[in-house]
């Protein structure tokens, strides 16, 4: 699991709602989290800044141990 997916999760955000605050299609998120997409630099911050994410935004998509 990506950080970005837990940190969705403990924010309580749907991955609807964070592509809305992202201004992201939903299906791009989920692309995302699933690791079928790598995003690019502009939707890294984006979802950086959608998440209120205050380390560095590419550690949003380190795997994490579930």
């Amino acid at each position: 699991m990506l950080k970005m997916t837990e940190v969705r999760k403990s924010r309580g955000l749907s991955m609807s709602a964070l592509a809305r605050r992202a201004e992201m299609h939903v299906s791009s998120i989920s692309q995302i989290e699933s690791g079928r997409l790598i995003p690019y630099p502009k939707q890294v911050d984006k979802i950086s800044k959608a998440l209120s994410w205050d380390g560095k935004p590419k550690e949003l998509f380190e795997e994490v141990a579930r």
